[in-house]
C-alpha cells in the first residue's frame, strides 16, 4: 500500500437550498464525525451553480466543483427525498462532474458514501439512485448507508444531531467511509486498470508507431 502523508480527502455534496436544510444538516453532521476519525473534510456550496449545459464549464462554480471533485479521495452525497427521488440540486451537481476531463478522471476509484433525509417514514429511494450514479461515476460505493426518516425531529437547534439509532447509523457509515478510503486510494490505479482501455491504448500506441515507421522512411528517400 502506498504511504501518504495527507489525511484521507472527503468532499461532501448536499441536495438543498433551504436556510434550514436537513440533507446539509445531516452532512454537516457527517463531516464532524470523520474528521474525528481523521479525514480532512470540504464542502462543495451549491447556490449560484448553473443548470447542467446553460453555461460553458469554464463557469466559477462548475471549475469549483470539479476542482474539489479532483482533490478528493473520497465523496459523500447527502440529499433530501422529493417525490420519491434525489433533488434537482443534487443531480446537478453529479451531472456537472463528467467521466473525464482529458487524461483526468474526476470520480473514478473514489470512495463513496450515500445518505439521505426524508420528511416521512424512511425510505431508500434517493440513496438507491444516489448507487446507481456513483456506479456509473465508477466510484466505489460503500455498502453501509444512512437514511433518517422525519428528519425535522432528528436535529437540534443548534443543528447538531440528536442522539439516536439514526446518528449512530451515521458514525458506523463515517467509520466504514473513513477505513475503505484509506484502505483504496492507495490502490486505484491497480483497480482501475481495464483490459479494454489497455487493448485502445495498445492500438493507439502500434498507430503512433507506424506513423513514426512511415515518417522514418519518407526521410530515408529525400
Amino acid at each position: 500500500m502506498t504511504n501518504f502523508d495527507h489525511p484521507p480527502r472527503i468532499l461532501f455534496l448536499y441536495g438543498s437550498l433551504r436556510d434550514r436544510s436537513y440533507s446539509r444538516l445531516l452532512a454537516e453532521e457527517a463531516a464532524r464525525i470523520i474528521q474525528e476519525f481523521g479525514a480532512e473534510v470540504k464542502f462543495f456550496d451549491p447556490r449560484e451553480l448553473p443548470i447542467f449545459g446553460s453555461v460553458p464549464d469554464t463557469h466559477p462554480k462548475v471549475q469549483e466543483l470539479r476542482g474539489l471533485s479532483q482533490w478528493s479521495e473520497g465523496q459523500v452525497w447527502s440529499s433530501p427525498e422529493l417525490h420519491g427521488q434525489i433533488s434537482g440540486i443534487m443531480k446537478n451537481q453529479i451531472d456537472w462532474i463528467p467521466l473525464s476531463i482529458g487524461a483526468i478522471r474526476p470520480t473514478q476509484g473514489r470512495t463513496l458514501a450515500v445518505m439521505q433525509v426524508s420528511g416521512g417514514s424512511q425510505s431508500f429511494n434517493a440513496v438507491n439512485t444516489l448507487r446507481i450514479l456513483g456506479r456509473w461515476m465508477r466510484m466505489f460505493t460503500i455498502p453501509n448507508q444512512s437514511s433518517v426518516a422525519k428528519a425535522y425531529q432528528e436535529f437540534n437547534e443548534d443543528g447538531t444531531m440528536k442522539d439516536s439509532p439514526y446518528r449512530d447509523r451515521v458514525v458506523d457509515v463515517m467509520e466504514e467511509l473513513f477505513k475503505f478510503t484509506l484502505l483504496l486510494r492507495g490502490e486505484v490505479d491497480y483497480l482501475c486498470d481495464r483490459y479494454s482501455e489497455r487493448k485502445e491504448k495498445g492500438a493507439q500506441e502500434t498507430m503512433i508507431d507506424i506513423g513514426k515507421t512511415i515518417n522514418e522512411v519518407n526521410l530515408s528517400r529525400i
